[in-house]
């Protein structure tokens, strides 16, 4: 059955979207921050480790290895190319790593909640138990940053039928569950509009990397993508989202990857390298009304 979250829409017969200052494409960098238990305490439709039995020291260490090595590399690269983040974040990691919470503060950086953590999956979630750790996220990112939480990514993927209208209840303004477009998008939930801004599966280097595909290569897929987007954004305006992971991507041999496509965008004047939450605000003022009326309704 189809979602029935948005109507169909071609790109190529929708108004134009324009974004600040005359660019052609918001390009948003979103590094995951996550932390996944040594020993998981729900272990419902699937095991969150492929190694049984408990614990698997390799899947743990591996991905352990991002908080404590991997992102403190990445902070230079992103430093380097003046690229202020919204992270994909397990909110318990800023409970535990306070090192790490200060250290995207001071960067400015914004989060949307990834969960609490990467191990703890949606599915077969009730109403309630999601309901209640989409409340638990907004609590603990209100207690320790003072901001209100706006952006919802369902933990390792996992969302549920229900999703879409827990976080539109839970009052967030934006979900990026789906990865279905290259603008931002309305999807209709019990209590409105909620609005989708476009993540990436296809620029993020935890799936990329499961293939036989490495860095370069990536860097790569990086520029081809900005080119392309780059390109039909001279027309009608584009998002490109890059997703990254601190166990992956700040190994040291990949890093050096990572600087050769962002100084490539760089480059470019006319690309908006922003946040999920400038995109956000920017179509909400200026280009939901405009899809809406051309959708035909209020969606």
């Amino acid at each position: 059955m189809d979602p029935y979250r948005y109507g169909y829409s071609p790109v190529v017969e929708r108004p134009k979207l324009s974004w600040p200052n005359g660019a052609r494409v918001a390009v948003w960098v979103c590094p995951n921050i996550e932390h996944y238990e040594y020993l998981p305490a729900e272990v419902r439709v699937r095991n969150p480790w492929p190694r049984v039995p408990h614990p698997d020291v390799l899947g743990y260490g591996g991905r352990d290895y991002g908080n404590r090595v991997g992102l403190w590399r990445m902070f230079e690269v992103l430093d380097k190319h003046n690229v202020r983040c919204t992270v994909s974040l397990s909110m318990s990691v800023i409970e535990m790593y306070p090192e790490i919470l200060e250290a995207m503060e001071a960067r400015r950086w914004e989060c949307m909640s990834h969960g609490y953590l990467n191990t703890r999956y949606h599915w077969g979630y009730s109403e309630d138990e999601e309901r209640e750790v989409i409340e638990h996220s907004k609590a603990t990112h209100l207690r320790l940053t003072g901001r209100h939480l706006r952006g919802w990514f369902s933990p390792a993927i996992s969302n549920t039928v229900n999703t879409p209208d827990l976080v539109k209840e839970a009052g967030l303004e934006y979900i990026c569950d789906f990865y279905h477009d290259d603008q931002p998008t309305p999807l209709a939930t019990r209590g409105g509009p909620l609005i989708h801004v476009p993540y990436t599966m296809d620029l993020n280097d935890a799936l990329i990397y499961r293939q036989p595909v490495e860095a370069e290569e990536f860097a790569q897929m990086i520029i081809d993508h900005f080119d392309t987007v780059y390109r039909e954004g001279a027309e009608n305006g584009r998002v490109m989202c890059i997703a990254l992971h601190p166990y992956m991507m700040g190994a040291p041999h990949r890093l050096r990857h990572l600087d050769r496509a962002l100084g490539y965008i760089r480059q470019h004047k006319d690309a908006w390298v922003c946040t999920a939450e400038d995109i956000l605000d920017h179509y909400v003022a200026n280009g939901l009304k405009p899809y809406q009326q051309h959708l035909g309704k209020e969606a």
